[in-house]
């Protein structure tokens, strides 16, 4: 048992035996000959296992002279309440100063307890103060601390600065920086972590598996499954669901349902709900369905997280009747309350089947405010359906949450032009100059030998850059002869065809595309995967479907949206997106 301090001979003697109830523990500890202090502080840790706060209380005033370690066991049985932070004060007072022991419990309070950074920062500021924050324990909290509060930069310097890195530190460090969007800092801190010969934990194995599914990055999968069966952390729970995560993410669905059926027997309803979402995610409602009713048939309870696949798994089959039908059971047979998400989904599905009408009262009468993510998508079924009056409204709505979203502009624009609109066309654009909104950088990667390649728009910074243009120059008039035109954005309406033509061909997509070619990173009868961080532009959807059929090979790619899987000159999104 893991007790506050280190506990005497009597301690362990009682500890030996088989006890359930710390009650029975404290009452045997009572008879003991040497019933001291350090047997009343791990008495108060046990009782606060046991979630019996009361009695912890009771115990540490029992103690005449309470030392450090009975208030660290005190502060630590409270870390999830204020009370935690009440108790560090009185003790300040005493005075008795903290250890690394006491400092990491109150880090952990500040982590579960709302509006505690300040308190957290004059904690650090002491720590320091008292050689306290590079230690161990203390600096491992203090970087989670750090982490949970979206504060990475700092968190970092704190991990910078500590001498003993242990496995516990390290498994702080790589959560956080997934669970802070920085998956490949994440993965390349994993490594470091393995030539140094620190051991991994299911803590970090699971944090760099989320990374991975972050980036879709299906070598890096597969090796850390099979670091994760060595280690034999494959077995865990926490690690499984990540691993059908991770498979998942990288859109290899039929490898992500071997992992959870491996481990169906110790699957929670997380890996359940990851298991679904990755199906939801490849547009495939039958086999969300199935899952459900497998999942219920376990006895595992569905949560919202089960019914937000299901509806993803609607919209992205552009099934709406069955969208529809299950929000309301969501709501009237599992009395769940549905999140913004469920409601997006359900929107989205409207809008895709043209029911734009529908859809706009349910984004104006639900009981959430709608986000910028509602208003996207009804944006882009307006550009679908080409209704641009319905698309202007969209637009303004969008704006109102976000006057720079230059998907906004661009996406009215080009409604508008399909119109013949051009008035409004330039108007949008002066808008667009006037606001000084200039559109985001697109960034696109892909995986080969299980390193990450990162492309920007007309990027000329890689090592094989002339084979990559020229394999792109050779792809794009290829397709040219089977029939492939320029899908024009409207936002590039100022510049010349020719330099419109040049700055489509070298966006951050193809060029990824043109390095799986000439990399060989897809062998024969394996698709090529590429991953965006933005919406895939309509110029490169329409050319990918074409090159899929030049070169007679799938291409996946994960955008910001959803999966498109290219083949044979279509798209498994049906060009809605």
């Amino acid at each position: 048992m893991n007790l506050i301090g280190e506990p005497t001979s009597a301690v362990r003697a009682l500890q030996q035996q088989p006890i359930g109830d710390p009650r029975i523990f404290h009452a045997r500890a009572l008879k003991s000959p040497r019933f001291d202090r350090s047997i009343l502080n791990n008495i108060i840790t046990l009782y606060s296992k046991s979630n019996l706060l009361d009695s912890s209380l009771r115990i540490f005033n029992q103690i005449p002279s309470p030392n450090i370690v009975s208030w660290t066991s005190l502060i630590s049985a409270h870390s999830n309440s204020p009370l935690s932070l009440t108790f560090f004060l009185s003790m300040l007072r005493h005075p008795i100063l903290p250890n690394q022991r006491t400092i990491a419990s109150l880090f952990k309070a500040c982590v579960s307890l709302p509006r505690c950074l300040f308190f957290g920062l004059s904690l650090h500021a002491l720590s320091f103060k008292l050689f306290l924050n590079t230690q161990p324990f203390s600096g491992s909290a203090l970087v989670n601390f750090y982490f949970k509060y979206r504060l990475p930069m700092d968190a970092m310097k704190v991990f910078d600065k500590m001498h003993e890195r242990d496995e516990v530190c390290y498994a702080a460090v790589i959560v956080g920086l997934a669970q802070n969007s920085k998956p490949v800092e994440s993965l390349s801190l994993f490594s470091a972590m393995r030539s140094c010969d620190v051991s991994s934990t299911m803590y970090s194995v699971s944090g760099a598996l989320r990374a991975v599914a972050d980036l879709a990055a299906l070598e890096q999968c597969r090796m850390i499954h099979g670091h994760a069966v060595v280690t034999g952390f494959d077995k865990n729970v926490i690690v499984g669901s990540a691993l059908v995560d991770g498979y998942g993410k990288s859109g290899l669905v039929l490898d992500a349902r071997k992992v959870f059926d491996e481990n169906v027997d110790a699957m929670n309803i997380v890996g359940w709900n990851a298991l679904m979402s990755s199906y939801a995610q490849q547009g495939n409602a039958n086999s969300v369905i199935e899952l459900f009713q497998m999942m219920e048939d376990g006895g595992l309870v569905p949560d919202e997280y089960s019914f937000l696949a299901a509806l993803l798994g609607f919209y992205n089959a552009g099934l709406v009747g069955e969208a529809e039908m299950w929000l309301k059971r969501m709501k009237v047979e599992y009395d769940l309350e549905p999140w913004l998400e469920h409601y997006t989904c359900l929107i989205g599905a409207l809008g895709r089947a043209g029911r734009l009408q529908d859809a706009e009262g349910i984004a104006t009468t639900m009981p959430f405010n709608p986000d910028a993510a509602v208003w996207r998508s009804l944006l882009s079924s307006c550009a679908h359906h080409c209704e641009p009056d319905m698309a202007l409204r969209m637009t303004r709505r969008l704006l109102e949450l976000d006057p720079h979203d230059d998907s906004a502009y661009s996406i009215a624009a080009n409604v508008l032009s399909a119109a013949g609109r051009w008035a409004e066309v330039a108007s949008t654009r002066k808008s667009m100059k006037n606001r000084r909104v200039k559109k985001e950088g697109g960034k696109s990667w892909i995986e080969v030998k299980g390193e990450v390649h990162v492309f920007m728009a007309g990027d000329r910074k890689h090592q094989r850059t002339e084979e990559i243009y020229t394999k792109l120059a050779e792809l794009m008039d290829a397709i040219e002869k089977l029939g492939y035109r320029p899908v024009w954005d409207e936002m590039l309406h100022e510049v010349g065809e020719g330099e419109k033509k040049e700055a489509l061909r070298y966006h951050s997509e193809k060029l990824a595309l043109a390095y799986a070619i000439v990399s060989g990173a897809a062998p024969a009868g394996k698709p090529i995967r590429i991953v965006k961080n933005l919406r895939i532009c309509k110029d490169c959807h329409e050319a990918f479907k074409y090159i899929s059929r030049a070169i007679n090979k799938v291409i996946v790619v994960r955008d910001v949206n959803r999966y498109h899987k290219f083949h044979s000159g279509s798209c498994t999104c049906g060009d809605i997106w």
